[in-house]
């Protein structure tokens, strides 16, 4: 009887590699192969073309709904010269990575301001608003540096260019309650497909003209072809006079040709009908519940009991978005609804909700933690960029007046012999503001909203996880942060510990009442 032969044991050989120059929809093509072909991504990216990749997408992505492809594309964008409220909305984003132009580093005198369409003498009365805001945020901010300097002397050990540039930024800080929503900032963006579409097709759904632009542009910049540096760079060394050899140009042109980011992923991109009428809905749902009632006063950081109904949670949540009470007073009144009447509320949440549509983000509901947070909208666009959490953002009023800048070891605007001009720049905003929401112009409510400076305080509610929690306290309660989202961040550390004390100790806090070393970034 003969022996079978021995089998050799399979040597381990995992390979390892990145990819470079493969358009974002055919390298989201070879990723999805993986699931049906055996083919390595070297022999499938060799062998897809563009239009086998849209054919594979129409097929797969369009008619079987299978999203999660586009996950698998991701784009980068410049968004340049829109409005700080509008960059608000444009990175409201669960999966979003980016970076915006900062107001401590950067001098926003230059940057120019967003102006809505409006009749002659709103458009005078707006234009002479903005300016006066920014004419105030030049004076602060030159105020500022000079009260700090006198209050803080150059170390012998720091260069001077330093110190300069370290005050610099500090008085900034303090300047920035000023700048109006209006005002043009920029940013970047690095997004998957799937994330993209329905960023343009929310975008799309708003109510602000500037915004749907935005979203047109967006999506037109997927589908178009995109600005290629290497062609850039090429097309720059032939200006110059120094051009390849024929056939070496000739292979570079055919290896720059034009690309089309995402063409088919994008492109049927609309405005969401759901998001739009039942946003309508709860508006009218809030206003009938609430009935003209007054708001009550609410702390910085509100931590809401976890012992709530989901039921009621959920109806709370949907409504918060469409009002400007704070979630415990709203809550009370929803608590008081009949089972029925609560029920109709959630079921105004999801009727309108198409084959693709997520559920509304107010139905994120069961976190542990939950903090209603009124504060400056300058620290919330801070306190914005923590994606692992769910936000719910109210709209953008005057009703909870604003905030005055104070930070622990840094002169108080009072004590700069500045208090009086702040509070007349900030009154002034409100008032340019009520003036313009009542002028019965077209959508004056929206409108109004870029007079509104950052020191106006909005509301929002943040729900998380513990480990989430003790992140952003940590983190914000940091020495080299705002001083706005500092004190948010030990708000939410005390609110913690107060309701679980054998958890305090688990984080790692910085106290924010202790004065700060300020030439210390």
């Amino acid at each position: 009887m003969s022996e079978r032969p021995e089998e050799k044991p399979t040597e381990n050989s995992t390979e390892v590699y990145a990819i470079h120059g493969a358009e974002p929809e055919v390298l989201a093509y070879a990723m999805a192969k993986y699931s049906r072909s055996a083919l390595s991504m070297r022999e499938s990216l060799t062998e897809i073309s563009a239009q086998r990749a849209e054919q594979f997408l129409n097929t797969f992505y369009f008619q079987y709904g299978h999203r999660s492809i586009a996950d698998l594309a991701h784009i980068p964008f410049a968004i340049e010269k829109l409005s700080l409220l509008a960059a608000i909305a444009v990175v409201d984003e669960t999966r979003w990575d980016g970076q915006e132009r900062s107001t401590r580093y950067q001098d926003f005198r230059r940057s120019g301001w967003y102006t809505p369409h409006l009749g002659t003498a709103q458009r005078e009365a707006y234009t002479v608003a903005i300016k006066s805001l920014f004419a105030s945020y030049d004076a602060l901010s030159s105020h500022m540096l000079t009260a700090l300097k006198a209050a803080i002397p150059c170390p012998e050990s720091m260069k001077p260019e330093s110190y300069e540039r370290t005050l610099k930024a500090r008085a900034f800080d303090v300047a920035r309650y000023l700048l109006p929503m209006a005002t043009n900032t920029s940013l970047g963006q690095i997004v998957n497909a799937r994330t993209l579409e329905s960023q343009v097709s929310r975008l799309l759904s708003s109510d602000f003209p500037e915004i749907r632009e935005i979203a047109a542009k967006l999506r037109s910049a997927a589908t178009e072809p995109a600005w290629n540096v290497q062609r850039a760079q090429l097309e720059e060394m032939a200006g110059e006079g120094n051009v390849p050899q024929e056939a070496t140009r000739e292979i570079l042109e055919d290896f720059l040709k034009p690309v089309r980011s995402a063409p088919t992923l994008v492109k049927y991109a609309e405005p969401n009908e759901y998001l739009r009428t039942t946003r309508a809905e709860l508006t009218q749902a809030a206003a009938e519940l609430m009935n003209g009632a007054a708001i009550y006063p609410a702390p910085l950081v509100d931590l809401l009991d976890d012992d709530e109904d989901l039921e009621v949670e959920i109806a709370t949540s949907l409504l918060y978005w469409h009002c400007h009470y704070s979630y415990r007073q709203l809550r009370g009144a929803v608590a008081a609804l009949d089972a029925s009447r609560r029920d109709e509320i959630i079921r105004i949440g999801s009727a309108h909700r198409g084959r693709h549509d997520e559920l509304l983000r107010s139905f994120n509901s069961g976190h542990g933690f939950r903090f209603d947070i009124l504060m400056d909208i300058g620290g919330f666009r801070d306190m914005h960029r923590h994606r692992r959490c769910i936000q719910l953002q109210q709209e953008y009023t005057d009703l909870h007046g604003y905030d005055e800048p104070t930070c622990p070891g840094q002169p108080t605007l009072a004590e700069a012999g500045l208090e009086a001009e702040y509070a007349a720049a900030m009154n002034a905003a409100n008032a340019a503001y009520r003036s313009l929401r009542d002028s019965g112009e077209p959508a004056a409510a929206q409108t109004a909203q870029y007079l509104l400076p950052l020191g106006t305080r909005c509301r929002s509610m943040f729900k998380m996880d513990f480990a989430e929690a003790l992140y952003i306290a940590e983190l914000r309660s940091g020495s080299a942060g705002h001083f706005s989202y500092r004190k948010v961040a030990w708000e939410m550390y005390r609110a913690v510990a107060v309701r679980h004390p054998a958890l305090a100790s688990l984080f790692r806090i910085e106290d924010v009442h202790i004065p700060v070393d300020l030439l210390k970034r």
